[in-house]
């Protein structure tokens, strides 16, 4: 048993050297509460709750019937997956260990296109409408995913302006 513990010491030092000499730290996640306090994390939270809402009550209907819902189901799903990863790194502090990324710029990019993108599902969901009959399950579930899909873009659309702001006042200071 002595002999196993000695190698694992040493191909965990070894490892650690490695790391290093790349300039890289190895280190565990840390967790950042603050972050979910914050707007951008309400933000974020919005649109991950409302994302997931939007794709899941489109995707327990016979969308095929209106093929423009593909659209919407693709902007939904595609954001909300891209939001749970962003929303992990900044949650786990691990956009402060890449400084190379330019996170700021990506997020008011992701953000604004994402809210020009739900501006359109929403308007393609709504338009949808008519494709349903009144009182009946599809249509029920495509009037909630038009309403959840215009907060959605709404939470998307404060954050980019709570980004614009951040980056305006950032880029002042220098």
């Amino acid at each position: 048993m002595d002999v196993d513990s000695d190698i694992s010491r040493t191909d965990r030092s070894s490892t650690n050297s490695n790391i290093e000499s790349l300039g890289l730290t190895s280190s565990t996640l840390t967790y950042d509460g603050n972050f979910i306090r914050s707007t951008a994390g309400v933000c974020m939270t919005g649109e991950i709750v409302f994302g997931l809402l939007v794709w899941t009550l489109i995707a327990g209907t016979d969308y095929l019937l209106a093929p423009a819902l593909g659209w919407v189901m693709f902007v939904s799903v595609f954001y909300w997956v891209f939001t749970i990863i962003l929303f992990l790194l900044h949650l786990t502090m691990t956009q402060t260990r890449i400084p190379q990324i330019p996170w700021k710029t990506l997020g008011l990019c992701f953000n604004g296109s994402a809210s020009v993108l739900y501006l359109t599902a929403t308007v393609i969901s709504a338009v949808s409408l008519n494709l349903a009959n009144r009182g009946r399950y599809y249509f029920i579930c495509w009037v909630a995913s038009t309403i959840f899909a215009s907060l959605a873009m709404l939470c998307y659309a404060g954050n980019t302006i709570v980004i614009l702001k951040s980056w305006r006042s950032k880029s002042e200071d220098t």
